[in-house]
């Protein structure tokens, strides 16, 4: 089949790589200008870069809606078009406009975790398993029928870091095995029940930001979520922004005000967390690293030296 290929980040490259690498022809590549933005420049691999190193042309847009992109993308004459990771809103006019439409790919399990930086919001709210979806795309977003769906188990110690690399394993064989079915004839399309779809926005540096009055367990999480090369989650203490790098929840239960620097246990200092941390029944957050804003790393019983004072949202 001859493809039409929309992808940016690494995403992109990985989904770009497997089509060159298939039985079908990659005919253009529409990819995104390099961003500025904190989340964009991480996982950066450039598709453009891959496309002109194999000759496929490429076009650079912001946006899909200029009569120059519509028209180059007719005179290729694409069977399908292949979409992974790219960041804005495609219409029907391009999205419909091939015999097999357009084959999205996904970093979720459809029909939860629409949107953006699913592996990371999966990841802070204790999803159990985190994967990649490869569907069709129609006017909503990431509502399309679904062709394949392929998951990873989550592990207690896992970063957001860690299923990065492990969902971007799973898309060359996706790509490769959505195509080849959709080519032959087989491809079965399972519509996605929208009463569990679930929405998510960009990432950005306020969604780093540590509220003490969430859960120990759900802090830690946000800790490995915000894993490097991420913005890490971070905290103000006497004024200082300070990142916690690793963290772990307390073996024993403390009770007080959310945000208390406690008391040593094991590696770590132990911060009072939960909203309800006054009745004595919540386990706190033992940190065991933190990084000061120039970059520098402390164990946490270096840093805080002293017990008491409180660790903030804000300066």
């Amino acid at each position: 089949m001859r493809v039409v290929m929309f992808g940016y980040q690494t995403w992109g490259h990985r989904t770009l790589q497997a089509l060159l690498e298939s039985d079908h022809e990659v005919v253009l590549v529409v990819t995104h200008p390099r961003s500025e933005h904190v989340y964009e420049k991480i996982w950066d691999d450039s598709v453009a870069e891959l496309a002109e190193k194999h000759g496929v042309p490429v076009l650079l847009r912001n946006r899909p809606d200029d009569a120059e992109l519509l028209e180059a993308i007719k005179a290729a004459a694409p069977d399908v078009i292949v979409a992974n990771n790219w960041r804005t809103w495609l219409p029907p006019e391009i999205f419909d406009l091939p015999p097999h439409g357009t084959l999205n790919v996904h970093d979720s399990l459809l029909p939860a975790y629409a949107g953006f930086s699913p592996i990371i919001w999966a990841l802070v709210n204790g999803e159990e398993r985190v994967g990649v979806t490869a569907h069709r795309m129609d006017g909503e977003l990431d509502a399309g029928d679904i062709l394949l769906q392929r998951s990873v188990a989550v592990g207690p110690q896992d970063t957001a870091t860690d299923l990065f690399h492990r969902t971007c394993d799973l898309i060359a064989p996706l790509v490769r095995e959505s195509l080849d079915l959709i080519a032959s004839g087989r491809a079965e399309w399972t519509p996605q029940d929208r009463s569990r779809a679930s929405f998510f926005h960009k990432r950005s540096v306020e969604d780093s930001r540590i509220d003490w009055n969430w859960p120990a367990e759900d802090l830690e999480r946000l800790v490995r979520a915000q894993s490097d090369p991420y913005p890490n989650a971070f905290t103000y203490h006497r004024g200082e922004r300070i990142r916690i790098v690793s963290a772990a929840v307390s073996q024993a239960r403390y009770g007080g005000t959310p945000g208390r620097i406690f008391i040593r246990e094991g590696d770590g200092v132990v911060i009072v967390a939960g909203a309800d941390a006054r009745g004595g029944h919540r386990k706190g957050l033992l940190v065991r690293t933190i990084r000061t804003d120039d970059g520098t790393e402390y164990a946490a019983a270096d840093w805080f030296r002293t017990m008491g004072g409180y660790l903030t949202s804000r300066p």
